[in-house]
């Protein structure tokens, strides 16, 4: 089939088809623009969203610490705290007195009496011992039945002052000893043991 269409129509054809195709190109360019604006539109607007409900939430949370009262709480922690420490303390000096009569009076020896003893706020662990005995001899061997680690009561035992007394009248137990003890570290005789610090 001969085209018998003079050159300009056949031009003016052929340029309506190339405008018809960049125009469909152009088209589908601005649709590709406009669905990429949706998205990253969307996207911001998501992330603020997060954003805001992530600063809610962190909010929300400081004010339940606060109403809490941390700070209180901590210190009432920390105060129940030093009163276990302080009941451990207590515990570790207090003595079983029923044992540890029942010890020294089987260690000291004849012509000696036990008069008084107490807890020593000068060492930990110790105790002061006031004995009366017949005469100097039995006082000094007092001590050294207390310090004999044979005993298992003292690990050491110092005499701080020993006197004998002359009267007039004379008494059973003119002499007095005074002793500065300090507990074994393993004994009998404590309610907290100095190693293990477990109860006896």
């Amino acid at each position: 089939m001969i085209n018998l269409l003079p050159p300009d129509v056949k031009s003016n054809i052929v340029f309506a088809r190339r405008n018809t195709s960049l125009r469909s190109w152009l088209l589908a360019l601005m649709a590709a623009i406009v669905a990429v604006c949706i998205v990253v539109g969307s996207g911001q607007l998501y992330l603020r969203y997060s954003i805001n409900t992530y600063t809610k939430q962190l909010s929300a949370g400081q004010e339940q610490l606060k109403a809490q009262n941390l700070e209180e709480t901590q210190k009432e922690v920390e105060a129940v705290s030093s009163n276990l420490k302080l009941v451990v303390q207590v515990l570790s000096r207090a003595v079983l007195f029923s044992k540890l009569l029942g010890q020294i009076g089987s260690t000291i020896p004849s012509g000696s009496v036990l008069t008084n003893l107490s807890i020593s706020n000068k060492v930990d662990g110790g105790i002061d011992l006031s004995f009366a005995s017949t005469d100097y001899q039995t006082g000094t061997q007092v001590q050294l039945n207390l310090s004999d680690p044979n005993n298992k009561i003292f690990e050491k035992a110092d005499i701080i002052n020993i006197q004998c007394a002359q009267t007039a009248v004379p008494t059973k137990y003119p002499c007095t000893i005074q002793i500065r003890a300090l507990f074994t570290k393993n004994n009998s005789f404590s309610f907290i043991s100095k190693n293990s610090g477990a109860a006896q």
